[in-house]
């Protein structure tokens, strides 16, 4: 591609969330809180309805965090409960298994996070490439259905095609192997079962981007004597950059938050040394013995861990990247 061609396909303003921020008319910023709000009170009016479902269901139940710093006892209320502060946090971070769960769950979405998170990107420019419909619709049905299959029955699944006897994959390679009794297999086994089931459903928000590009520079591309590659490196990816540094922020953020159903169906007493994380500890310990306060301890630290995550990765993302967010 020549420069010409490179020039024509550099995205030179960015749409939607990612828009430059237009000047702001000096007359609309002097005008009166009172006087904007009865000039648009029907949007004011519909964005309550949002904001008041958010404070019911969002922030009310912040109300609760406070039993993770008291001994907490459901006879005596949350009020009631003694103060003990740190100490549910201090036992956690002193129990056996602390450094065990942390680095598997850490290591658990990194890895998922290495390797699931291209594909969505992968998948949406060989499907954007697709110049007969009814074959792309049936490739994108075919990649979208997994989504929609439960965790329940993936599991179920998974235990029927791992099986030693019988299993499809045993049969493939004339084996009789336990997959879910290994400890090393499970990252794996969790990792492309994700890939399969969600790789899919990913595509779409890549291929709603894809499809606002501009047709002349495909053709001014195509003009220049660009190949499929060219033409990709030079203005698909441009173009999904801004939603690929979102969607990273967005994933970066949800960093120690690993599917616990999935970890947990697929958990067995012997590749607990890879399956162990924070999500089915809390489970164990909040909802099978009732320690209420030690489980919301974990919970919270999980959080804090997240929301720090999603600072540092959001300012770097800043810092290298021209994405503005509004």
């Amino acid at each position: 591609m020549n420069k010409t061609t490179a020039e024509v396909a550099a995205p030179k303003k960015r749409f939607g969330l990612f828009a430059a921020r237009p000047a702001e008319d000096p007359e609309i910023r002097h005008k009166p809180l009172r006087q904007r709000l009865a000039e648009n009170w029907q949007l004011y009016l519909l964005l309550l309805v949002p904001v008041i479902i958010t404070i019911i269901y969002k922030y009310g139940p912040m109300y609760g965090i406070q039993i993770a710093f008291r001994d907490f006892k459901p006879s005596r209320g949350i009020t009631g409960s003694e103060w003990v502060g740190l100490y549910w946090f201090k036992r956690f971070f002193e129990s056996p298994n602390c450094v065990r769960m942390i680095k598997n769950t850490v290591l658990l979405s990194l890895y998922s996070l290495l390797w699931s998170f291209p594909v969505p990107i992968i998948l949406a420019l060989a499907l954007n490439q697709l110049r007969f419909h009814r074959l792309r619709r049936v490739v994108q049905t075919v990649l979208y259905a997994p989504h929609f299959i439960s965790t329940m029955i993936i599991c179920g699944m998974l235990r029927i095609f791992l099986s030693p006897s019988g299993g499809l994959i045993n049969l493939l390679f004339g084996t009789s192997v336990d997959f879910l009794t290994e400890s090393t297999m499970f990252r794996t086994i969790y990792i492309a079962s994700g890939i399969w089931q969600e790789a899919g459903w990913g595509t779409i928000i890549y291929l709603a981007t894809l499809s606002g590009v501009d047709t002349s520079l495909y053709e001014a591309a195509k003009v220049d004597g660009a190949s499929v590659f060219q033409r990709i490196l030079h203005i698909d990816l441009p173009q999904l950059v801004p939603m690929i540094v979102l969607q990273l922020i967005m994933s970066a953020s949800n960093l120690m938050n690993v599917g616990f159903e999935k970890a947990y169906l697929l958990q067995t007493e012997l590749n607990k040394a890879t399956s162990d994380i924070i999500a089915v500890y809390v489970y164990e310990q909040g909802i099978l013995n009732a320690k209420y306060s030690y489980s919301t301890a974990i919970g919270l630290f999980n959080t804090l861990v997240n929301i720090i995550l999603l600072i540092v990765v959001s300012k770097i993302a800043k810092k290298a990247s021209d994405v503005n967010f509004v």
